[in-house]
């Protein structure tokens, strides 16, 4: 049985921010106690980083990180795909905006037109340079000009011409494969200069990530787990001419990872009873999925913490997750049969690293990738339970 130490750790963290805490003023004007400068650690060697002693939604975490991988700020997306923990924020705008207008309509109606409503999901649904739209495409912009035609009225005709930026996540792969031992393996998404264009500046504003050689007694753990180890030969010499070189050498062969792979992120701001649950789990998948395209095992998952607070709203809810047990941790399955490899094709050879993370480009990848191409293993926890949202 995996043991579950994620979860004590969580719980550790609260009763710091209930007995240590100071109790603060906030932009919601909600309240909150507080604390600073926190660090949460997991072992992914311990299982998958989702919280068993409340049900987390499981398919708006893939949903959101799909999201910011495909670069997009789109709200419209994440709606398709039944998730809804960006529509406070974005509704908020959009009320704040008729504010003081009488009978302005209600959330429902404001999701009804996201879906269904092209022209008012452009002025309303895109939630500005944020997350993804930094991750991959760093300061870049879109410039409105004149085109040198008019329509049938004799209007000038205007377009919308995107002025590109930085894609920091290919960058990214493309240094993991090239020099993994890097310490220049970051990405940032505070960008000051475009605060103000953000529907809410990023609360986990950047990441780092760190990769290590395994040792032998570690790669031949990965082995002993294989589901094919009984099927596959391992293609062994006699033990007396055997050295640690020709046994890598031997694991490399049946394609056993050489290198794990650790992420470390920064947070400036941590809800702690309804975002951080969240954003452990979204960047242990992140973690997961540059693993998998670069073929390095998931390592450490590590959690720089800034002004970690529970809202007074909260406080009965996360007693209540408080009196909980634990239990095991999932683990998770990525199915890679349909990724591209170096060779060209699907399901042959190593992963073609550059072609993976653009993939997240295509509307049906990503689709697929949601609905398909994930699973979560053995994933037992408590029941739900609200826990207000403060925009």
């Amino acid at each position: 049985m995996r043991v579950n130490t994620l979860d004590e750790k969580y719980k550790s963290l609260v009763n710091d921010i209930g007995a240590n805490g100071i109790d603060k003023k906030d932009r919601t004007g909600t309240g909150s106690r507080s604390v600073f400068g926190r660090q949460i650690r997991h072992d992914m060697w311990e299982g998958f980083p989702l919280l068993t002693t409340k049900k987390i939604y499981w398919r708006g975490v893939v949903a959101e990180l799909v999201w910011f991988l495909r670069g997009k700020s789109d709200l419209k997306f994440l709606l398709d795909h039944k998730c809804e923990i960006w529509v406070g924020d974005a509704y908020k705008k959009y009320s704040d905006h008729y504010a003081g207008y009488e009978g302005v309509p209600d959330r429902n109606w404001f999701i009804h037109e996201i879906m269904h409503n092209e022209k008012f999901a452009q002025q309303w649904g895109d939630l500005g340079p944020i997350y993804g739209r930094q991750w991959r495409d760093w300061n870049g912009y879109y410039e409105t000009r004149i085109k040198n035609e008019r329509d049938k009225g004799g209007y000038l005709i205007y377009e919308k011409q995107h002025i590109p930026g930085i894609d920091q996540i290919r960058n990214l792969i493309r240094e993991l494969k090239t020099d993994p031992d890097s310490r220049r393996l970051l990405v940032n998404a505070w960008q000051p200069e475009q605060l103000r264009d953000m529907i809410l500046p990023p609360c986990h504003h950047g990441f780092q990530v760190w990769t290590r050689e395994l040792t032998l007694k570690e790669r031949f753990a990965l082995w002993e787990k294989r589901p094919d180890k009984d099927v596959l030969d391992f293609p062994i010499g006699p033990l007396e001419d055997m050295t640690d070189a020709i046994y890598h050498n031997t694991l490399d062969q049946i394609g056993v990872q050489r290198r794990a792979i650790s992420l470390m992120w920064h947070q400036r701001s941590a809800d702690v009873p309804l975002g951080l649950p969240f954003n452990i789990a979204s960047y242990g998948l992140l973690l997961e999925i540059l693993g998998t395209i670069v073929n390095m095992v998931p390592d450490q998952l590590i959690g720089n913490l800034g002004d970690c607070h529970i809202y007074n709203n909260q406080i009965e809810g996360i007693t209540e997750q408080l009196r909980r047990d634990s239990h095991p941790l999932p683990t998770l399955s990525i199915n890679t049969e349909f990724w591209l490899t170096e060779s060209g094709e699907c399901g042959v050879g190593d992963l073609d690293a550059e072609a993976c993370i653009n993939a997240f480009f295509d509307d049906d990848f990503c689709n697929s990738f949601i609905n398909d191409n994930i699973e979560l293993i053995g994933y037992h926890s408590e029941p739900g339970i609200k826990i207000p949202l403060s925009n």
